[in-house]
């Protein structure tokens, strides 16, 4: 594996910093380069750029992170959000195409209508309710489509870590400026910590997982209220927040937005940790850790 690259796109984003942050310790260092590539240095939206930046480092994998994410304002921004989350993984595919290139792209549980009461199989159908989901899925089709036999689509959901703008820290900004705080208590998922998911895809580069898509969660099934409460619990205990405030339930109805969310998009992560054969992750362990980073972070 002397001399090989590997890319990663949206280096800038909360889990291409993670990677990054991961690199030195995964065992893929001592091996492989790693290229990290954000907008500035790669406009994936452009088929020629993309050709021409590729020819040149020549990867022999691509994580692609790349994506727009702005899931209320992709529904002003369609064509923004397409050309970002399904147009810039043809232009991927398609420089792969024919090359011993292996594709791992994250998508996401907005990709399913949230209508289930169990939790989301790689297999289930899709039927995404917003622009953003569309955008996702349609990502994932332009993969699927291409070399079907060596790309990866790993499906995560409530991502979130020290980096970059999340739920986690949003909450606990709030939590230090309010006196209350409204959660939506009426959509259930699987919050998961980036540095887990990047233990993932380093694992998946590594080992040389298998074609197809997998699913990947800190493995909880719970509300963003719930979620709400943990965090402040973890904070207090932590000492990044003096005392807990009141935390109010809402309903979807309640905090209206411009798009659609799926009310129940917990993943089952199954296939994924037997595939592989890996330790599941805990949510409140991982929510741990990623508080600590923080607290550590305000410290300095």
């Amino acid at each position: 594996m002397n001399n090989k690259t590997i890319l990663v796109t949206g280096a800038r984003g909360q889990l291409g910093k993670t990677l990054e942050h991961c690199w030195s310790a995964s065992g893929l260092a001592a091996d492989n380069e790693l290229v990290l590539y954000d907008i500035e240095e790669l406009d994936l939206t452009s088929s020629a750029e993309v050709q021409k930046q590729l020819n040149s480092i020549n990867p022999h994998a691509i994580v692609n992170t790349a994506a727009y994410t702005a899931v209320d304002q992709a529904e002003q921004e369609a064509n923004a959000a397409l050309a970002v989350n399904a147009t810039a993984v043809a232009n991927l595919a398609g420089w792969a195409a024919g090359r011993a290139c292996t594709i791992v792209h994250i998508s996401t549980d907005f990709v399913f209508d949230g209508k289930s009461n169990t939790p989301y199989t790689p297999e289930d159908s899709t039927a995404p309710l917003s622009v953003y989901g569309v955008s996702k899925r349609a990502g994932e089709v332009q993969l699927l489509s291409g070399s079907q036999d060596k790309h990866v689509i790993i499906r995560t959901s409530w991502l979130y870590s020290e980096y970059g703008k999340n739920f986690v820290k949003t909450m606990l900004q709030l939590m230090q400026d309010k006196d209350e705080l409204g959660v939506v208590a009426d959509q259930t998922g699987s919050p998961t910590s980036t540095h887990s998911l990047a233990g993932l895809v380093l694992q998946m580069l590594s080992q040389g997982a298998k074609s197809g898509i997998y699913h990947w969660t800190d493995g909880a099934s719970i509300s963003r209220y719930e979620f709400a409460g943990a965090i402040q619990a973890e904070a207090v205990r932590q000492g990044i927040l003096e005392t807990g405030i009141p935390l109010k339930p809402l309903t979807t109805a309640d905090y209206p937005t411009p798009a659609t969310r799926p009310a129940y998009s917990v993943l089952d992560r199954s296939k994924t940790l037997a595939g592989l054969q890996m330790d599941a992750s805990n949510w409140e362990q991982e929510l741990s850790r990623v508080i600590k980073r923080i607290a550590t972070s305000i410290e300095k």
